[in-house]
């Protein structure tokens, strides 16, 4: 018996440890993402808005990124042979935890869903209050000086004495500045407010494609509370982040105004949203024009480039050229700005197709 077994294992043993080796392979994780098209769904059954109406007789729609986390080098092939975006794990997820990520993706999503209430009543005049309270701390990457000094949940409230309301303000007062210089943080901890010196450092471009930037090394959102006169209720399910709340504003406009913004038409589009109406830059802009395009769509809204850093737009164009899309890709820098767009479109009969 130990006679065959020996003549088998002689015969078969390449067999055998290349088969343990590609077992080994399958289960070694790899510190990448991939990124693809995801979807491109209707924004009218993700919002709704008391006392609008749904009606439209196009759709309005909201584009997604899929990403996937490469478990193991198979995976990493296929993101390469199908030509998928891979991105190293520590920038995909801001060097955050999954558990962390996800929960700073769901708060950006619900930030998202408040400033774009808030730009879409403000466009027809309602009265609505926000109150912005600061910034929230909501994790800190390994690099950062920061370690050790601020904690998750830290609420910033000003800078070298300078109030900061939001994220927005923060970001413009830090990324003035140079790295290994240190800033006096204003910040409020469970019931005690506290002075804190931290050191700034060198923040890699968020794309790959951006400059770097000084920055101290936190994922942060606005602390906001909003007072309308509307209720909205969304229903995002698994969906997070903030590049839906241009096409989430159009939607609550589109239940409160008269007639139907899409007049027959399909619009899709992306990008963030404060509560002034500006439209903001998002991270894989290509791949929501791909999404947007298998799904029919006639028009992509895509933030505007206004910065050296800017390059949604760009990208947004380049994409449509290098595909073929029959879309047209329309950039914009407000709210505004893509309602009259809308609004300057022709109503398409019933009964025309693409």
């Amino acid at each position: 018996m130990r006679r065959v077994f020996r003549r088998l294992w002689k015969n078969y043993k390449g067999w055998v440890l290349a088969l343990a080796v590609l077992v080994v392979l399958a289960l070694v994780p790899l510190p990448y993402y991939l990124f693809m098209p995801g979807s491109a769904d209707p924004v009218e059954p993700v919002v709704t808005v008391q006392g609008g109406h749904k009606d439209e007789r196009g759709k309005l729609l909201l584009t997604t990124v899929y990403s996937l986390p490469v478990s193991n080098v198979y995976l990493l092939a296929y993101g390469l042979v199908t030509g998928s975006e891979i991105e190293p794990k520590n920038r995909a997820t801001f060097g955050l935890n999954d558990a962390d990520y996800e929960a700073l993706m769901k708060q950006m999503m619900e930030g998202s869903q408040n400033s774009a209430v808030v730009a879409a009543l403000r466009y027809l005049g309602k009265p609505v209050q926000v109150v912005q309270k600061g910034v929230e701390v909501r994790g800190i990457l390994p690099n950062s000086a920061a370690q050790g000094i601020l904690h998750q949940g830290d609420v910033i409230t000003a800078v070298d004495g300078r109030v900061v309301a939001n994220q927005d303000q923060l970001v413009r007062d830090i990324k003035s500045r140079s790295p290994g210089k240190t800033v006096r943080l204003t910040v409020k901890r469970d019931n005690a407010t506290l002075e804190l010196t931290v050191p700034l450092i060198q923040l890699p471009g968020s794309t790959g494609q951006d400059a770097p930037q000084t920055g101290l090394g936190v994922q942060v959102v606005t602390v906001q509370k909003v007072e309308s006169p509307v209720r909205v209720d969304f229903q995002t399910g698994n969906i997070g982040g903030p590049s839906a709340g241009l096409m989430f504003a159009l939607e609550i406009l589109n239940q409160l105004m008269p007639g139907d913004l899409t007049k027959g038409h399909i619009i899709a589009g992306t990008g963030t949203i404060d509560v002034d109406g500006r439209v903001g830059q998002i991270g894989g802009v290509e791949h929501k024009v791909v999404a947007a395009e298998r799904a029919g769509a006639e028009v992509f809204f895509v933030p505007a480039d206004i910065g050296p850093q800017d390059h949604n737009q760009r990208d947004a164009e380049a994409e449509a050229r290098r595909i073929g899309a029959k879309m047209r890709i329309v950039p914009v820098h407000t709210l505004a700005e893509a309602v009259k767009f809308l609004q300057s479109l022709s109503v398409k009969p019933s009964s025309s197709n693409r």
